[in-house]
């Protein structure tokens, strides 16, 4: 089976909050978002929206096409290792 890459919101927690002391309220509030956004996205039940990636870059600088490159990295990989591809068979070359 795959590996399943990282979830965004495990990237930052471990990366930006936890090493910056804030909380996910904290975070929420600074961003102008409902508390529960951050807290569903750090817990991994939420996905990394474009609003959320634009909050993020303009907060700690990181551009939002990183976040997003997370989230499409975990939802590939999550995809590959849950699903039954192997009926599909590659198209012939003409």
């Amino acid at each position: 089976m795959n590996r399943v890459t990282t979830h965004p919101g495990e990237m930052l927690l471990e990366e930006f909050m936890v090493p910056l002391g804030l909380s996910a309220r904290a975070l929420a509030r600074a961003l102008d978002v409902p508390h529960n956004r951050i807290s569903e996205l750090v817990a991994g039940r939420r996905s990394m929206t474009a609003d959320t990636a634009v909050r993020l870059e303009r907060y700690f600088g990181m551009e939002a096409r990183f976040w997003l490159n997370l989230q499409t990295a975990h939802d590939l990989s999550r995809t590959r290792a849950e699903g039954d591809f192997e009926h599909i068979k590659p198209r012939e070359a003409a």
